[in-house]
């Protein structure tokens, strides 16, 4: 085995929709393309959308978020993925396979590729593997559809303390210690810069929240 694939072994070794495989498999596949490493810079466009899925990406270290752009121009984030979890699963079998968002690596990233052939034919013969995957897209199609449907139903106020809420649990603490910017946290519950601003004033005048540029406390009510 060379140093290429010493590098990048291990980690495929721990994602969960591929612990079936030999290690003598993987090497096969890395060495005949069939398995492509591909490492993605922070900010990188990992897809466009419209883009066709050809391939199966496998987040093997990293994070990417999933963004559309509202009617005044701005991104907005829909979903976030991070290491163990896949792109283009219910796309790439797909009559229209289309990416229908952009999608962006927020952190440097590692995702290995598998071409649509080599996983029809792992799909095929490995059982374990075609009940890992069957399991992994479907649970994730109604995860996606679930989180999409609900936040865009969602005011600003019920985002924000959405995202409080799960930050006090995080922290254990009603003191949120904010460990993004103010335009990073607009963009994660999918609102505009200004937009948010404007509804954290408002909550701290119904006396909900206190907040500076590093923190957002949760009032007592």
């Amino acid at each position: 085995m060379n140093d290429y694939m010493n590098d990048y072994i291990s980690l495929i070794q721990k994602n969960t929709l591929l612990h079936s495989l030999s290690i003598e498999e993987m090497c096969s596949y890395l060495r005949d393309g069939s398995f492509r490493i591909c490492s993605h810079n922070k900010n990188n466009i990992v897809h466009f959308s419209g883009d066709v899925c050809l391939k199966l990406d496998i987040i093997l270290s990293g994070k990417v978020i999933v963004e559309r752009i509202d009617e005044s121009g701005n991104l907005m984030t829909i979903a976030e993925f991070f290491s163990n979890e896949i792109l283009g699963g219910n796309l790439l079998f797909s009559k229209n396979s289309h990416y229908p968002m952009t999608i962006t690596a927020k952190q440097p990233t590692i995702i290995l590729e598998i071409e649509k052939e080599r996983l029809f034919t792992l799909l095929s013969y490995n059982h374990d593997f075609l009940k890992s995957y069957l399991e992994y897209v479907s649970d994730h199609a109604m995860i996606l559809g679930d989180k999409i449907n609900h936040d865009v139903n969602k005011t600003i106020r019920e985002s924000i303390m959405s995202y409080l809420d799960d930050e006090r649990k995080i922290q254990n603490s009603d003191h949120i210690k904010l460990n993004l910017t103010k335009k990073a946290l607009a963009e994660k519950i999918g609102v505009q810069r200004t937009s948010l601003s404007r509804e954290l004033a408002k909550m701290r005048n119904d006396y909900l929240i206190l907040f500076d540029k590093n923190s957002i406390t949760i009032l007592k009510q």
